[in-house]
C-alpha cells in the first residue's frame, strides 16, 4: 500500500469521494448499532457516521494526538449520556473492517505492483494500534468520567443521608431515616462533629423516628458519636425513639457515658425549647 504512505492526502480524498460506500458498508458491518443511530444522535446529539469518518481520516493521516483527544471527548459523551458500550465497540471494530476494505480498493487502483509483504504489515500494525488506542483512550475517558460522576454523587448521598436542619443560632435538628449501616455511622460521626463546630451548635436533636432497626456494632458506634457530641460542648437530645429500638439498645447494655436527653417527640421538643429560649407562654 504505497500510496498510504507517502500520499495521505489522497487517500483521505479517495474516502472522502467513497464516504456514501464506506457509511454503508459501515451499517452492513454494525448492524446493531446501525438501527440506533439516530437515537443515539437524538440522546446524546453523536453523530456515528460524521465521527467513524473524522476517525478514519486521523488514523489514515497518523494524526495520532487529534485521534487521542478526539477519543478523549466520545469517551466523556458516552459516559455524560449513558449510552451502550457495546454499541461503541461494535461500531468502532466495524469501522477498522470498513477502513480496511477501502485501504484495499484504494491500493487496487493506485498500486503498480504488488504491495511488499514487510509493508504490508508495518501498515497492519500501525492502522490496527492506532484504533486500539482509540478504544483504550476511549473507555479510560468513560470509566474516569463514570468514576467523578460516582464519587460526586456519593459526597452528595453522604450529605442528605445526615442533613443536619438549623432552628435557630444554637438549636439543629438531625433527622435519620432508613437503615443506619457501618458505613453511614462513620459519616454520621464526621459530619455531626463537623456540623457542630462550623455551625456553633448548642443544642443537637437527634430525632430516631424513622429509625427502626440498628445493628448491635452501629448501636456501639453511635454511643460514641453521643459521648463526642458531649466533649463538643453540645447538648444531645434523642426523640422518636421506637420500641423496637429501645430494646435493642437495652439488651445491648449499652449505657449512654454522656449526659443524653430523651424526649418523646420532635414537635414536643422543639416546643418545648423555643419556649424556653423566647420565654412565650402557648
Amino acid at each position: 500500500m504505497k500510496g498510504l504512505f507517502h500520499n495521505k492526502e489522497e487517500v483521505t480524498g479517495f474516502l472522502t469521494a467513497n464516504r456514501e460506500k464506506f457509511q454503508q458498508m459501515l451499517l452492513s458491518e454494525a448492524v446493531n448499532v446501525g438501527s440506533k443511530i439516530n437515537d443515539i444522535l437524538e440522546k446524546g446529539n453523536i453523530d456515528l457516521l460524521k465521527n467513524a469518518e473524522m476517525l478514519a481520516h486521523y488514523i489514515v493521516e497518523n494524526r495520532e494526538e487529534e485521534l487521542v483527544e478526539f477519543a478523549k471527548v466520545e469517551g466523556i459523551a458516552w459516559a455524560q449520556h449513558s449510552l451502550t458500550l457495546a454499541f461503541k465497540l461494535e461500531w468502532v471494530h466495524a469501522i477498522r473492517r470498513t477502513l480496511w476494505h477501502f485501504l484495499y480498493q484504494y491500493d487496487n487502483q493506485n498500486a503498480e505492483n504488488e504491495s511488499p509483504r514487510k509493508k504490508f504489515f508495518d501498515l497492519e500494525k500501525r492502522i490496527n494500534d492506532s484504533v486500539d488506542q482509540f478504544l483504550n483512550t476511549f473507555f479510560i475517558s468513560y470509566s474516569d468520567y463514570k468514576d467523578e460522576l460516582l464519587l460526586s454523587q456519593k459526597k452528595l448521598v453522604e450529605n442528605l443521608s445526615v442533613p443536619i436542619i438549623p432552628i435557630n443560632s444554637s438549636i439543629a435538628v438531625l433527622p435519620l431515616i432508613g437503615m443506619i449501616d457501618t458505613y453511614r455511622v462513620q459519616t454520621l460521626e464526621e459530619k455531626v462533629l463537623m456540623g457542630i463546630s462550623s455551625m456553633k451548635i448548642q443544642t443537637l436533636i437527634i430525632d430516631l423516628s424513622g429509625i427502626a432497626e440498628m445493628e448491635l456494632d452501629v448501636i456501639f458506634q453511635f454511643e460514641k458519636i453521643l459521648n463526642g457530641i458531649s466533649m463538643m460542648g453540645c447538648k444531645a437530645i434523642l426523640t422518636g425513639l421506637r420500641v423496637e429500638l429501645v430494646r435493642k439498645i437495652v439488651d445491648s447494655g449499652v449505657a449512654f457515658d454522656s449526659p443524653v436527653e430523651t424526649q418523646g417527640t420532635l414537635q414536643q421538643t422543639l416546643k418545648e425549647l423555643l419556649v424556653l429560649e423566647s420565654g412565650v407562654q402557648y
